[in-house]
């Protein structure tokens, strides 16, 4: 099942059910009239929303012609968005980049971060590039949705609680990141609103490429037009589930919690980046010096992932950048 939430004159917009073929919608709202209404009664209205899903497929619902950019983000705004950082290849790039040390626990505990979550980006708005020396970067994530976790869940009773994935574009300010981590209280500044895919779906729309807590897909993006990278999701080392028991060692999540995977990343410079600070890293290591802008106004990045059959599975975040 695909849901996503189309534009309308309030801040949450309205809940929409998307068929496969990403061409036709049908309305919700007869059964939870947004997606964090829906997520707060998740065990009551889940198979409705999926009997609407099967009506809409085999004709039987009324439906409507999709334009994605009528789509805001799958939850326009949330209680809470954390972000990890689970690719440690990531990781290790982007300390170099900028000169820091390695966390003694890199392998052991997850880093994470608390988003802004007041305003998330819709797949079609805009990026912007203020000022070169800002930096503007894309980041190639995975997401899920969580419904209320209590506090001290485990990894390994963690699933139950995963109700939906999508993917993000947790756009970050590099030229401003330095400096605000420096205080040891970032980031913040550094990171303007996140941009999320058209369609979060349950995680039976994955197929046996949800195992373990983890996606076992390649995420691709390009930029302009240019594939810059289809890094392997699978290689998280930290999963979902791990990343579940991390944020809730201290305190319970409620319904519509947010929480990335980080810059989907591979050790392998064959799959490429999902982020230009790591091909920039690359370039300084082999050659002693970046060669890769940072994203310029009159730039389009866009991020999807593929099925087995080359299906857009979430739909696709596709981004033009401008000036300020």
């Amino acid at each position: 099942m695909r849901l996503s939430s189309l534009r309308d004159e309030t801040p949450d917009g309205l809940l929409i059910v998307v068929a496969r073929d990403s061409a036709r919608f049908t309305r919700a709202t007869s059964i939870a009239r947004t997606m964090q209404a829906a997520l707060d009664d998740w065990e009551r209205v889940h198979p409705a929303l999926q009997a609407l899903s099967a009506a809409l497929e085999s004709g039987r619902a009324s439906a409507e012609p999709l334009d994605v950019a009528e789509l805001t983000a799958p939850l326009p705004r949330a209680y809470e968005w954390v972000d990890a950082s689970a690719f440690l290849s990531h990781i290790v790039l982007v300390r170099k980049a900028r000169g820091a040390e390695l966390p003694r626990t890199l392998r052991t505990e997850p880093l994470v971060y608390q988003g802004g979550s007041g305003v998330l980006l819709g797949p079609r708005e805009p990026l912007r590039a203020p000022a070169p020396e800002w930096g503007l970067d894309f980041e190639g994530e995975v997401a899920v949705v969580l419904g209320a976790v209590p506090e001290g869940t485990r990894s390994s009773d963690a699933a139950p609680y995963v109700r939906l994935a999508m993917l993000a574009n947790d756009v970050t300010y590099r030229g401003l990141a330095p400096a605000e981590l420096e205080k040891g209280f970032g980031f913040f500044t550094s990171k303007p609103a996140t941009a999320f895919s058209p369609f979060a779906v349950t995680l039976d729309e994955l197929g046996d490429a949800w195992r373990g807590g983890r996606v076992h897909l390649r995420l691709r993006s390009t930029l302009n037009g240019v594939l810059v990278g289809d890094p392997d999701a699978s290689a998280m080392h930290f999963s979902f589930y791990d990343l579940v028991e991390h944020i809730t060692k201290t305190r319970s999540l409620t319904a519509g919690t947010i929480l990335g995977s980080g810059t989907v990343s591979n050790e392998d410079p064959e799959r490429g980046v999902s982020c230009l600070v790591e091909r920039r890293t690359r370039e300084t290591l082999d050659s002693g010096g970046p060669r890769t802008p940072y994203l310029e106004p009159g730039d389009r990045i866009r991020i999807e992932m593929l099925d087995a059959q080359g299906r857009s599975i979430f739909g696709s975040i596709d981004q033009a950048v401008l000036a300020r």
